[in-house]
């Protein structure tokens, strides 16, 4: 019995492990300017799978990173950088979590990071009042996320 037991956990052991080596780190930049306006995420998209790390890099000063409330799946825990200040996070929980700079989120300077299926909190994100050029930036975002491959 004793055998079967520690062959289970090197088992268990030996498979977390392989799920911690696939994961992935992906980076975010906060820029003034981009070819796709001004105070932008770049990438402002990410389709990423569980236990993928992002990393959200203050390349431009005056912006921070932050979840929206309402826009991340139940469960998850929700996020928040300091001012011109790099933030790492690693999603575990699948669906889609909505990220914003605090100063420039009725600017449209928004993120929306898809963790494997996007359907888990699709439309409870998606029914989030956003302000200003912030809701035509997401009404973009969730056609990319959800667009056939």
């Amino acid at each position: 019995m004793r055998l079967t037991q520690q062959l289970i956990m090197a088992a268990a052991i030996a498979v977390s492990g392989a799920a911690a080596a696939n994961a992935a780190d992906f980076t975010v930049n906060t820029l003034n300017m981009t070819p796709h306006g001004m105070f932008q995420f770049d990438p402002a998209l990410l389709k990423i799978q569980p236990g993928d790390t992002v990393h959200f890099i203050a390349k431009d000063k005056g912006h921070d990173v932050r979840s929206i409330d309402g826009m991340i799946p139940d469960g998850a825990e929700a996020f928040k950088g300091e001012m011109n200040k790099d933030l790492t996070i690693t999603l575990t929980k699948p669906g889609v979590y909505g990220a914003e700079c605090t100063p420039h989120y009725g600017m449209g300077m928004v993120a929306l990071i898809v963790v494997g299926d996007p359907s888990v909190n699709l439309a409870k994100a998606e029914a989030v009042p956003q302000p200003g050029k912030a809701k035509p930036a997401f009404a973009k975002l969730f056609a990319a996320a959800t667009a056939p491959k």
